[in-house]
């Protein structure tokens, strides 16, 4: 009898095992879009590597400007030219990769004058991005499945409200509008932090790079912290943002082996984390970082 309730005993202790390294799987959220040479849509998704693919950017938009897209050699969308998008944007979604426009960027001319202002780009990126009134937007017949705030200059206001309106234009609208933000490691973020704590972000993908006080060559104590910091947020998962490559950022590269061995095992456990966001397509690409690190986030 003890004999047979020892193999019992280890199938069900390795089944449990299983069971929750399932749960704590985590997915792998890459940007596309700002670099000329990298693989494109289409072919980024039927890698199968990633779970979100968020197109960066719309530089320009608010305080009364005309909002433009800026998807650098990719297309024009000037002339029409990225509508052709929307067929690779289509693919993507069929192999059940969430598709996400980010808004602001690194390098712009983007922000919020007063909460009708926000209204007002609220509705131009439900009109011509989240399937609203427009038939054809600037990537062409498509519904993207969301916003992805990535606000690293100007004012602080309001992004609060674009959040806000964001998420009520799609609850009338019978849609799910998914949230989601990039901010600095240091907490609160100077720029999302205020749209975050509305509570209304579905994803967090926290830059622990070019930030030499949280990222994780400042040592484990301070990653932690920062980490322990972003799990607070009422927001729904919480990423870990990363270089894909040395060249991708100023600092904050971690390799592959040391994230697996050293980085994943000190926050897999943590109920809100999500897994991994890589900047960017183009610098995966070169390094087959995704690939290398897929089985273990």
């Amino acid at each position: 009898m003890a004999s047979r309730a020892l193999p019992l005993l280890q199938l069900t202790a390795t089944l449990l095992v299983a069971l929750l390294a399932t749960c704590n799987a985590g997915s792998i959220a890459v940007y596309w879009g700002q670099n000329d040479g990298e693989a494109s849509l289409a072919e980024t998704c039927a890698s199968g590597n990633y779970e979100f693919v968020i197109l960066a950017f719309l530089p320009k938009f608010g305080k009364g400007q005309t909002p433009q897209l800026d998807l650098a050699s990719h297309c024009d969308p000037s002339s029409g030219g990225c509508r052709g998008q929307s067929k690779d944007i289509k693919v993507c979604q069929t192999h059940g990769v969430k598709v996400l426009l980010s808004i602001g960027g690194g390098d712009g001319s983007y922000g919020l004058s007063s909460p009708g202002d926000a209204r007002q780009v609220a509705l131009y990126l439900w009109n011509n991005y989240l399937g609203g009134a427009s038939s054809s937007g600037p990537l062409g017949a498509v519904v993207l499945d969301g916003i992805d705030f990535d606000i690293e200059l100007g004012s602080a206001k309001f992004w609060n409200d674009l959040a806000t309106d964001l998420k009520n234009l799609g609850k009338n609208g019978g849609k799910t509008v998914l949230l989601s933000a990039a901010p600095q490691c240091p907490f609160p973020d100077e720029w999302d932090g205020g749209a975050i704590s509305t509570g209304l972000f579905d994803f967090v993908w926290v830059q622990f790079y070019n930030n030499e006080e949280c990222q994780f060559s400042a040592g484990r104590g301070a990653f932690m912290d920062a980490w322990k910091k972003w799990e607070s947020v009422p927001a729904g998962k919480i990423f870990l943002g990363l270089p894909a490559s040395k060249d991708a950022a100023g600092t904050g590269f971690v390799p592959s082996g040391e994230l697996i061995s050293r980085v994943l095992p000190l926050i897999k456990g943590s109920p809100k984390y999500g897994g991994v966001m890589l900047w960017s397509k183009f610098y995966d690409d070169r390094t087959g970082y995704s690939s290398a690190i897929k089985s273990d986030v």
